[in-house]
């Protein structure tokens, strides 16, 4: 079995080798941002299994077995230079219900090579399969005749530990290193039954048996072709391989704010399993997006377990000396803390094999080949990607030149060579650097939403709103004061700030988190915009909306007035026409009637058709509303008065009527020429009231003794009350109103109800 080394160290120490133990800088930076207080280091367990390779080598398998707990699983080999060509399966048993899931494909794309050193190992992605306790594991080789599996075939399974048994982080820490030897029975040799085997755990108290001339170096090993990386000349220590009294320059600040960041401390990374030093290059001049190829059926509760399942496999797994990645987000948009020596550092990770230098590798849990990443999770790499690039200068839209660590190629095809350098985005996707589907197609098609919000500017701001004004076209109305609203299609966090420009000068600046602000306005004609800064600086505007500021009332530039008109006559509803005429500096919205009854008119409207009660005096009361909310009232009052037809003077012969359709029950009917009826009253308004049918006759109308017309009663149909001819004056005044009966020829009959005037 390995042979295992504890080694205490305590916090914040400089790194150094000294003779028979290994004491390192504890490099956290300012990683703590979302650690719970209660965090402390979670034990996970890796089980190796030993496949059964068949004799031709074209197929290995496991049979379905029971397991002891795990979540996530892996296959891996002894070489890490070596591919599976052909497929990887595995099913697994749901601890929940007991039921198999179908064949499940692992992804065989990843390069073993990464890290280089004793016991590194080839292997598929590893999976998150959900609390499992059941496996079952197919390989073949490939379609090719010659091809063959790897050796050294066996399965992984890692059961994250329980995340509730968090606690503080104690002062001083086991370190323990695994150095492989060759004893036959360790779990990286091939078992001679293949049954799970757990891979030895470290104790506390297990004394340091290791002999000085097997403590490591405290330089961590290069990618197995990548260059050394360069001193910068501005540091003294820019890697984990100089001098044990020098120590690191500060981190620099970056351009844009650092979102929030899980420390491994936060979700429970055991650090005795990562004993070495952090490696560092000189700058960061890009990221390259991953996903880590598993379920995204997660709950994002378990993505501090998914986290630890990854870290366990590439260090127990792999042989890597820390998780490869240099930051995780899950699917919710939390970004955790990978590889170890602090998110403020440019920590040399394991991730894009050939390009691991001077770049930083995130890693979206999940797969995203077919299905898009969330809106959390674009947001969330975008914002990482943003401040570790702002650390350095870098630009998220921009391209920068990476000189290859070694020999390959992309998925697309191009072909790199050691040492030279190539141009790539600033933030670009695994399969840029290296022939592999990561981060899956989708994902990588968001990669330049990506880039357009980490770089700016905002996208999608315009004017939604303008509270306390009124829209009439393509302009607001308003008494001075505004609340202007907005949206954005940029994610809040990436907005430092929103202005509110009145005619091209800002009047409030709010938080990048408001959605509108308040201005008062000057009379006048204003243009409204809104500002919004991107946390890179760049700005953007909204399209321009005018807003009339309006303090001047409309005006009754004809008051209202009444007239009597046309129509059937009651006693209880006399027909009138009430007329006005409003105008507004600015802008007439309407003119409501507020008594006797309410409506409301369009700004246009002088005109409306009502009735009163007769005998009633009635008051009219309107107002005048511009678009900016001033008002202007006025008013008209008026008495209709029914004059009965034997209140009328005669002469002639006239004929009186019965019946209830009649004004009172009664009228007068005549058909001798020259007949009349005649009345004097003093009001604004008259009408002559008359029944008719299709024998009704003519008659002549006299006002104050001039004729002013002939009036035919004929109609096709019998009416009663009909308000025939009407006449209206300016002001009220003394009138006497004549009617003369012309016995028209064949229907000479004239039925008069009366008259009404309006007084």
């Amino acid at each position: 079995m390995r042979s295992h080394r504890k080694i205490w160290t305590t916090a914040a120490v400089t790194t150094a080798a000294v003779a028979g133990f290994v004491v390192f800088q504890n490099v956290t930076g300012d990683s703590a941002d979302n650690s719970d207080s209660k965090a402390g280091p979670v034990r996970t367990d890796v089980r190796k299994t030993e496949l059964k390779v068949a004799a031709d080598g074209s197929s290995a398998s496991l049979g379905r077995r029971d397991t002891a707990p795990f979540s996530m699983l892996g296959v891996t080999w002894t070489d890490p230079a070596a591919k599976v060509t052909g497929a990887v399966e595995v099913r697994t048993r749901s601890v929940a219900n007991g039921t198999w899931t179908s064949w499940t494909p692992l992804e065989t794309d990843i390069d073993g090579r990464m890290e280089a050193g004793p016991g590194v190992r080839g292997s598929t992605e590893p999976r998150w399969v959900g609390p499992s306790n059941g496996v079952e594991v197919r390989v073949t080789a490939g379609a090719k005749v010659s091809a063959k599996l790897p050796a050294g075939l066996r399965l992984d399974t890692v059961d994250p530990g329980k995340g509730s048994s968090l606690h503080a982080a104690p002062a001083a820490f086991a370190v323990e290193t695994d150095a492989p030897t060759d004893d036959p029975s360790s779990s990286d040799s091939p078992a001679a039954d293949p049954t799970d085997s757990s891979e030895p755990s470290p104790t506390a108290t297990e004394p340091d048996t290791a002999p000085a001339s097997e403590t490591p170096s405290v330089t961590p090993s290069e990618t197995a072709t990548d260059s050394p990386a360069p001193t910068p000349s501005n540091s003294s220590s820019p890697t984990a391989s100089t001098s044990p009294s020098a120590s690191l320059p500060p981190a620099p600040p970056s351009t844009v704010p650092k979102p929030p960041i899980t420390s491994r401390a936060g979700w429970g990374a055991d650090e005795s399993i990562s004993p070495e030093a952090p490696e560092y290059t000189d700058t960061v001049k890009a990221v390259f997006v991953h996903h880590t190829a598993g379920t995204n059926t997660y709950s994002c509760a378990d993505s501090a377990a998914v986290v630890r399942s990854v870290y366990a496999y590439h260090v127990k797994s792999n042989g890597w000396k820390d998780i490869g990645y240099n930051f995780l987000v899950d699917k919710c948009g939390t970004i955790f803390e990978g590889r170890k020596g602090g998110v403020d550092r440019p920590v040399f990770g394991a991730h894009t094999y050939g390009f691991n230098r001077q770049t930083a590798g995130i890693a979206v849990l999940g797969t995203y080949t077919d299905t898009a990443a969330p809106s959390a999770v674009t947001t969330s790499v975008a914002r990482i990607a943003a401040w570790k690039l702002g650390q350095y200068k870098g630009d998220p839209a921009g391209s920068t030149m990476l000189t290859a660590g070694a020999t390959g190629s992309n998925l697309a095809g191009t072909k790199f060579t050691a040492g030279t350098q190539y141009s790539f985005k600033q933030i670009s996707g695994h399969r840029d650097g290296f022939a592999t589907e990561c981060p899956g197609t989708k994902l990588y098609g968001q990669l330049p939403a990506i880039r357009s919000l980490a770089a700016g500017p905002v996208t999608g701001l315009a004017i939604k709103s303008v509270t306390g004004a009124t829209l009439s076209g393509t302009s607001y109305y308003t008494k001075s004061a505004i609340t202007v609203g907005w949206s954005a299609s940029t994610p809040s966090a990436f907005i430092s700030k929103y202005e509110l420009l009145v005619d091209g000068k800002s009047v409030a600046s709010t938080a990048g988190t408001a959605t509108s602000a308040k201005a008062t306005l000057g009379a006048g004609t204003h243009t409204v915009q809104v500002r919004a800064t991107h946390q890179s600086g760049k700005t953007s505007l909204s399209a321009a909306a005018t807003v009339v500021a309006d303090q001047t009332a409309p005006s009754f530039t004809t008051k209202p007035s009444l007239d009597l008109r046309t129509g059937t006559v009651d006693t209880t509803a006399v027909p009138l026409t009430l007329k006005w005429k409003a105008t507004d500096t600015a802008a007439l919205k309407e003119v409501r009637l507020t008594a006797p009854v309410a409506k409301t008119y369009g700004p246009t409207t002088t005109s409306a058709s009502h009735t009163a009660k007769s005998g009633v005096a009635t008051t009219w009361s309107m107002s005048a509303y511009d678009l900016a909310g001033n008002t202007a009232a006025a008013s008209v009052a008026g008495t209709p008065v029914i004059l009965q037809e034997t209140s009328a003077t005669k002469t002639g012969t006239w004929t009186t009527k019965s019946s209830s359709s009649y004004l009172g029950g009664k009228s007068y009917s005549s058909s001798a020429k020259g007949a009349s009826l005649s009345w004097t009253f003093t009001g604004r308004s008259a009408a002559w009231v008359v029944s008719r049918a299709s024998t009704s006759g003519q008659a002549y109308v006299y006002v104050d003794g001039t004729k002013v017309a002939t009036v035919d009663l004929k109609s096709s149909t019998t009416k009663y009350r009909d308000a025939l001819w009407t006449k209206s004056w300016s002001t009220s005044a003394k009138h006497t109103v004549k009617i003369v009966v012309v016995a028209t020829s064949g229907r000479p009959a004239v039925t008069t109800d009366g008259l009404v005037y309006l007084k």
